[in-house]
This record gives structure tokens, C-alpha cells and sequence, in this order.
């Protein structure tokens, strides 16, 4: 589990098989204004690439990633999960959940 300003991120670590599904989960334990997450991919090497962002209730927005290859739920206000679909080595990263409150 990882834990930064109130954000919690789990599993700490994922390891899976190409072809399978690895499923992330992200909660926080601020405020109900803190509707809005965003989940984003760092590959070695490379800066953070946002992927989706989620508010609740909503639909999520996947700007140009495939939703064949992510899906993302955000059911309530403090909690959110990505899946990262049919693996392939290139998925390999550090994923990050941010949260922020709707101005």
C-alpha cells in the first residue's frame, strides 16, 4: 500500500501475466469536494502520461487511450480502480492515482 497526502494506492506492487488483466485501486480520505481522479503511467525513462481521468458519477474521459486497453470506475468520492487490460511487456511502468478537488 502507498500512502502520499492523504492518497492511498494499492496493490504496492503488480505483477501479472501478457494477455491478463492487472486491476489498481486508489482512495483518499479527504473532503467530498475531492470528487475528481486521475490516473497516469510512468515509464521508465519517460514523464507521467496521463491515461483517465474519472469524477464521480461521471463518465470517464480517456483522451487518446484506448478504451479496449483501460477501464476505469469511480463509484464514489473517495475511491477509484483502473484495469489495465490484455498485458503486453510495453504496460510495464509505475501507474499513479491523483486526486483534486472541483473548483
Amino acid at each position: 500500500m502507498f500512502h502520499c497526502q492523504g492518497v492511498t494506492q494499492y496493490p504496492e506492487i503488480s505483477w501479472s501475466y501478457v494477455s491478463k488483466s492487472a486491476e489498481m485501486n486508489c482512495s483518499h480520505n479527504k473532503d467530498a469536494g475531492h470528487n475528481q481522479m486521475y490516473w497516469y503511467r510512468q515509464r521508465p525513462g519517460e514523464t507521467m502520461t496521463l491515461i483517465v481521468y474519472t469524477v464521480s458519477g461521471g463518465q470517464p474521459d480517456y483522451g487518446g487511450a484506448p478504451q479496449t486497453k483501460y477501464s476505469a470506475i469511480k463509484e464514489n468520492f473517495e475511491s477509484g480502480a483502473l484495469t489495465v487490460k490484455d498485458l503486453q511487456l510495453e504496460d510495464s511502468g509505475v501507474y499513479f492515482c491523483a486526486v483534486s478537488k472541483h473548483s
